[in-house]
């Protein structure tokens, strides 16, 4: 097996500038190989669904381990990198080695790699089921807790580790940093001429629709509409001296229909009791679109005499 895996067509040389590679790109190749992991265990787990619940769990830490050895033999085993730096075009070299042109990651490093990301993450599954079986007067449990402590250490050099990494851009995690192994670019990276006028284009257009996507739920749409209308009322409107409740019961201020069950807010104007009703349970802060006026009592109108009036004239 050739640990170069395709490395001769890149070659970096120690005294040509090498681009680093951006911290988010490192971070965003962890998020593509979550990913991946878990969509090969909810493929794996999909095969298993018409069998008995529960019947991969007990073995489920060993599974995983297993499907993840799998992934590292075909990624970083044969090419040096893990499926979400490929996608990115980063790979890992050694960096303990002093030649002067990239040189991959050593048959001990991947070993190593293997049983500190694998070994490690099963150990974290199947420590608790494991102490549990064994007698409470024995040694293990001092193990047990040398463990656990041992694994808090590791958890705050893993934090120091990662604001180094902020710092600096280099050795994201504490495997890194104890093998000497770093990422870097697969081909070389050449300097692009962009135009920023287009980008801070789509950036501006971009933040004005998320301030509008934030905004509008917080606008009343219907009080808005309301105000507005109080101060330009419509030109099909009622006559000058039409302006008794009898005329504006011919429709309802929100559908535009003849009022089914009138019934009034306490303004002038006429509302369907069933458009009323679901509006106001709608909107707390509901508003007559035509006058403006709050939802004060819900309460039918009683204009019987006014409008036979109305239609005898």
């Amino acid at each position: 097996m050739d640990d170069t895996g395709g490395d001769k067509h890149f070659m970096e040389d120690s005294s040509s500038t090498v681009t680093p590679v951006l911290r988010i790109s490192q971070l965003d190749a962890f998020e593509l190989d979550r990913a991946l992991e878990q969509l090969v265990w909810s493929q794996f787990t999909q095969c298993f669904q018409h069998f008995k619940p529960g019947h991969l769990t007990p073995f489920e830490p060993e599974l995983k381990a297993l499907l993840q050895l799998l992934l590292w033999r075909f990624t970083i085993y044969s090419q040096n990198a893990t499926v979400g730096q490929s996608l990115l075009h980063i790979r890992y070299k050694n960096d303990l080695s002093q030649a002067a042109r990239y040189q991959p990651m050593s048959r001990q490093q991947k070993l190593w790699f293997a049983l500190c990301t694998v070994g490690e993450r099963w150990l974290q599954e199947r420590s608790h089921s494991l102490f549990l079986r064994l007698p409470a007067d024995s040694a293990f449990p001092r193990v047990r807790r040398a463990l656990a402590l041992l694994g808090g250490f590791a958890k705050v050099a893993s934090l120091l580790n990662f604001l180094v990494f902020l710092q600096r851009g280099r050795l994201p995690t504490l495997t890194e940093r104890c093998l000497g192994i770093r990422a870097v670019f697969s081909r070389p990276q050449r300097a692009r001429e962009l135009g920023f006028e287009h980008v801070n284009r789509e950036l501006l257009w971009h933040g004005f629709a998320q301030f509008l996507i934030f905004l509008c739920p917080l606008v009343n749409t219907r009080r808005l509409k309301a105000s507005v209308g109080a101060v330009f009322p419509p030109l099909g409107g009622l006559k000058a001296g039409d302006v008794s409740r009898a005329a504006r019961c011919r429709e309802c201020a929100l559908c535009g229909e003849w009022p089914t069950l009138p019934h009034t807010i306490g303004c002038s104007h006429v509302f369907c009791y069933y458009c009323i009703k679901s509006s106001s349970i709608a909107d707390v802060s509901l508003a007559c679109p035509q006058c403006g006026a709050g939802v004060q009592t819900v309460e039918p109108v009683r204009v019987q005499i006014e409008m036979n009036n109305f239609h005898a004239r």
